[in-house]
């Protein structure tokens, strides 16, 4: 997760993650301000209802503020088993095999700052909201024909939702009125004002209904939209 911008305190809300691992794995304990009760509440791991990408604190938003979050951080240099395979490949190794986390995160940012998903002040590319939505979970019948999967545990397929919206015609550096797609990475909405990306957005998840009967959910929180 090196390179992903936010504070701490987003990172429960969103069950933030990026190449094989998310935040769930390491958090023990949520500490948030319920709004609606005027009271403040304590989430232990179960309680958090983790999943991908949500949490009880997405469902609930934005009733629970975050307070502070307690990790529980395992001890020693080497990493948990890559189960990426685009890091793995980066990292020159088999997948389900270790490394160091030194080289882990260094491959990890290598890859990040190439597909412009590290802040740079110079690289407009990089003033985005991120991947701007989750990857759908399917039916292995709708995956469509040579797109980038992972299949799950209750037999279903995670689909790449950069791959989809690549192939629904909307590509790297793709223009729609104020906002684009990032030139390295067509999952990125960059240079615009919420309503530029909010019609980007809608544009998009059109697209890809079309060509692939999947909706796409996006990542990012609306306000008072």
């Amino acid at each position: 997760m090196s390179g992903i911008p936010g504070t701490i305190g987003a990172t429960p809300v969103q069950n933030v993650g990026a190449y094989g691992q998310d935040v769930s794995q390491t958090i023990a304990r949520v500490r948030a301000y319920d709004r609606l009760a005027r009271e403040t509440r304590t989430f232990y791991f179960d309680s958090c209802k983790f999943g991908y990408r949500t949490s009880v604190f997405k469902a609930y938003a934005p009733r629970l503020v975050i307070l502070d979050v307690q990790f529980q951080l395992r001890l020693g240099a080497q990493s948990m088993p890559v189960t990426h395979a685009e890091l793995a490949r980066e990292l020159g190794i088999e997948v389900g095999k270790r490394s160091t986390s030194a080289k882990v995160r260094e491959a990890v940012l290598r890859l990040r700052t190439s597909k412009g998903m590290v802040l740079d002040d110079a690289d407009h590319d990089t003033w985005s909201a991120g991947s701007f939505f989750v990857n759908p979970t399917v039916e292995p019948r709708m995956v469509p024909q040579g797109a980038t999967g992972w299949p799950q545990p209750d037999g279903t397929v995670k689909v790449s939702a950069a791959w989809l919206v690549d192939h629904a015609g909307i590509g790297k550096g793709f223009e729609h009125g104020g906002a684009g797609t990032s030139s390295k990475h067509a999952l990125a909405i960059t240079k615009a004002n919420a309503t530029d990306i909010k019609e980007l957005a809608n544009l998009i998840r059109a697209r890809v209904r079309v060509a692939f009967s999947i909706d796409l959910e996006p990542e990012p929180t609306f306000v008072n939209r």
